[in-house]
């Protein structure tokens, strides 16, 4: 769509930071992250470099708190407590931490990184992320992880038992040959763990993964559809709200981290091949910026940490604003593209209107958000911006 006038920003938005993990003890075969194997992780010096980086990216700060923190990877619960208690102390040397900063951490549910729990909780991380992906073995072989499904139940228990009131459960649906009653058992047992959270997201295949070069049998299109419903229906009954196209949780326990995301907030991005998004107010400018991929060389001290860096054109605003906001169900204030873009509501009312009219986006009060006609063609709706 054209957009002729150049963005005029009045406010800066939350700020966020996400930390980049990058190793794992094995690449899973559907996994298309920035993630490496390795026997030696030379954990110390990546601490000491994600710090370097930090103090690189604190021109951008502009005396915001963070409101939240988020440790992904890669298997951030390979690094020990202290590790992560060390990179928590250097962050908040150097940038406020809100009140009731969210601090979430990527953890696997193998039995070595549950023996670390209670030392994160203690390092200041209050939610963890459990990569449990499925609770079947024989799915859980099929997908290449290395922990069992016993693991992944005591992993709940473990961290309940560490302190950690607040927990999500990542599960997969859409498995090779699953069928509804199977996606739904594994919804069944995160439930029966007191969860507060579910990421459910549909297993695809990507580029440059091992299921790519040699593709699983996966369900069909209408036997897809018959898992989400029923799974979407187990998770209603039971108060999770779905919240964004592959998150629900209880009420008060949406991922604030991914909030900002989506609500087009400002974040921070440190570590190997992390991004970040950043707003300026002298320069009235929204840049995209991602760090050196490979950890060598984001270790090198002789190069860079940053590999690029993308001022977000006034062409583009519109699209980069709603494929974030139309994945959320409720959707976002009108307001708040302006506040977020610095462009004018009118440069897109006439597409929101045509949209609205296709039943493909419905308003509801000052929000405007997908109808369920909308979410399932969200690809569409946002080919039109």
């Amino acid at each position: 769509m054209s957009v002729s006038a150049l963005p005029q920003l009045t406010e800066l938005p939350p700020l966020s930071l996400y930390i980049h993990i990058p190793w794992c003890v094995r690449k899973c075969p559907y996994c298309d992250f920035n993630s490496h194997t390795s026997d030696n992780i030379p954990e110390q010096e990546y601490v000491d470099a994600l710090l370097a980086d930090l103090d690189n990216e604190l021109a951008f700060v502009n005396s915001r708190p963070l409101t939240s923190i988020f440790f992904g990877g890669g298997t951030p619960s390979l690094f020990n407590g202290g590790s992560i208690a060390r990179i928590l102390r250097g962050v908040e040397q150097r940038i406020t931490f809100s009140p009731d900063i969210e601090i979430t951490l990527e953890a696997n549910p193998g039995t070595v990184e549950q023996d670390k729990f209670s030392a994160y909780f203690q390092s200041g991380v209050n939610r963890l992320s459990i990569g449990v992906q499925s609770f079947s073995q024989q799915q859980l072989t099929a997908l290449g992880r290395i922990h069992n499904s016993d693991e992944s139940i005591k992993a709940a228990h473990t961290a309940k038992k560490a302190g950690f009131t607040n927990f999500n459960i990542d599960l997969m649906h859409g498995l090779p040959n699953q069928n509804v009653a199977a996606a739904t058992a594994d919804l069944e047992q995160a439930l029966a763990l007191g969860a507060t959270h579910l990421s459910w997201y549909q297993l695809t295949i990507e580029p440059n993964t091992a299921f790519y070069s040699a593709p699983p049998l996966l369900p069909e299109e209408n036997l897809l559809a018959d898992i989400q419903q029923a799974g979407e229906l187990i998770l209603k009954q039971n108060g999770l709200i779905q919240y964004e196209v592959s998150a629900y949780s209880l009420t008060g326990k949406a991922a604030r981290h991914n909030l900002n995301y989506w609500q087009f907030g400002d974040y921070l991005g440190i570590g190997a091949g992390a991004h970040g998004k950043v707003s300026s107010l002298t320069e009235q400018s929204i840049s995209r910026r991602w760090k050196t991929r490979a950890p060598k060389d984001y270790l090198d001290r002789d190069k860079k940490f940053l590999a690029g860096n993308k001022t977000i054109t006034a062409q583009e605003l519109p699209l980069d604003f709603f494929m974030n906001a139309l994945r959320l169900n409720e959707g976002v204030a009108q307001s708040l593209f302006q506040r977020r873009t610095g462009l004018a509501l009118d440069a897109v009312a006439p597409l929101l209107a045509e949209l609205v009219d296709q039943q493909l986006l419905t308003k509801t009060g000052a929000n405007i958000h997908t109808t369920e006609l909308g979410r399932r063609f969200l690809n569409s709706v946002l080919e039109k911006f």
